[in-house]
């Protein structure tokens, strides 16, 4: 594929897997417009990049605005959805179903009407269904029958019919690929919403040192993690040689760790003696699952190649300058 000779078209693109693809589609020359409503996204996240995009803050749930956004557009990525954190994704939900399902369907038919090329929708490991209390490996085939647990792994789940739909009856080259656990800088710090990673990094960073921080469960949930640049470089080789209306399956199935593990590797980063609590109230996620890697390896050629450890110190390091220049801001202003 021509990156530098092509229009790309990256929905969700001020979020945080959106933000990282943006990069990337730059450092190969294409042509990038953005579509985001910036409900969930940032413009800090593209702030590096505002001059070398087409920014189109377009309403996706409607037709006029999924046409605005596929205008002269070769490729699509579709990242946007309606989404949060473990509290949203495990209740039943309209916000996690209707604003998604629009999204697709506007889109996959704007796509047609101007003629795009391919068009890579962003799935999810919650379309799966936890089987058993073994470590859940999830394969691709395991998606079916479909019963995700929430709304959210519904909305993906209509996706990625629609997307095998529209490869078949009409002349748009559709991949969709299941994302498993990515992390890494730009997630959402807000303890209200933000994911695990970025949570317990918040976490260990304001705790001081000889404090505790506490878990939600057990902390014997099982996660396999990708780092979002191996994410981003999965997804692009994904459009590139397997948009064929099937499904793939993108992660790290290779370092799986359980969440007390995880939380003892960022304490071990930050150098701080802190110890680890737990709280059996709260919701936990799925407690076991990781990508069955094998179709992606082989349909792919390829693998992630981030290591947890060099990941989460990134992150960590990352966490660690946001918070305190947001720190520093507000005692600028209390100082006023």
């Amino acid at each position: 594929m021509d990156w530098a000779n092509s229009t790309v078209l990256v929905t969700g693109g001020a979020g945080f897997i959106g933000s990282h693809l943006v990069d990337e589609l730059l450092r190969r020359d294409a042509d990038v417009v953005v579509a985001d409503d910036l409900s969930r996204g940032s413009l800090e996240n593209i702030d590096h990049v505002v001059d070398d995009i087409d920014l189109r803050p377009v309403d996706l749930t409607t037709q006029t605005g999924a046409l605005r956004a596929t205008e002269g557009v070769d490729h699509v990525f579709h990242l946007a959805a309606s989404v949060g954190g473990i509290h949203y994704i495990q209740r039943e939900n309209v916000g996690g179903l209707t604003p998604s399902v629009l999204m697709n369907q506007q889109l996959l038919e704007a796509a047609r009407i101007n003629d795009v090329e391919t068009f890579l929708f962003a799935s999810s490991a919650c379309i799966y269904r936890q089987e058993h209390d073994e470590l859940n490996r999830f394969s691709e085939e395991q998606a079916i029958p479909a019963d995700p647990h929430s709304t959210y792994g519904w909305a993906k789940v209509l996706g990625e019919v629609a997307c095998q739909a529209y490869h078949d009856d009409c002349d748009i080259d559709t991949a969709m690929v299941r994302i498993f656990n990515c992390y890494g800088p730009r997630e959402s710090l807000d303890p209200d919403s933000s994911h695990v990673i970025p949570s317990l990094c918040r976490k260990v960073i304001e705790e001081p040192d000889g404090g505790s921080i506490e878990l939600f469960g057990d902390g014997t949930q099982e996660r396999g993690f990708i780092y979002v640049t191996d994410l981003v470089n999965g997804m692009i080789r994904t459009i590139e040689s397997k948009a064929d209306g099937d499904p793939i399956n993108l992660g790290n199935g290779q370092e799986v760790v359980t969440i007390n593990e995880l939380a003892e590797t960022i304490i071990e980063i930050s150098g701080k003696d802190i110890s680890i609590e737990h709280d059996l109230s709260m919701p936990t996620g799925t407690d076991k699952y990781a990508a069955d890697t094998a179709k992606m390896e082989q349909a792919l050629d390829w693998s992630p190649t981030t290591t947890l450890e060099s990941g989460l110190s990134d992150v960590y390091e990352w966490a660690a300058e946001e918070l305190d220049a947001k720190d520093q801001a507000f005692a600028e202003v209390t100082s006023e």
